[in-house]
């Protein structure tokens, strides 16, 4: 299923001039997003942009995603597992 949007002639013509590929470059844009908020998965987003795993940890490089980060709950709760097993 096709999604688009539309945008003023003029930032569309100056996008235009800046991007190879606009169109791909929102689609990725907006793809890449959705895999940040953990909508899409590792795997969805490779098969939405139909390139292999290694070009999306490179494509997700150059979008300054980094994945697999603990988040400060998740490290909390780690050290408190820590501490329980050390005493």
């Amino acid at each position: 299923m096709p999604v688009s949007f539309q945008l003023p002639p003029h930032l569309e013509q100056n996008l235009r001039g800046q991007f190879a590929d606009l169109d791909q470059a929102a689609k990725e844009a907006a793809l890449v997003e959705l895999y940040r908020q953990d909508k899409l998965t590792h795997h969805e987003l490779s098969q939405a942009l139909a390139i292999d795993r290694f070009q999306i940890d490179a494509l997700l490089k150059a979008h300054h995603v980094t994945e697999d980060l603990p988040t400060d709950d998740e490290l909390a709760d780690d050290l408190k597992r820590l501490t329980r097993l050390v005493g």
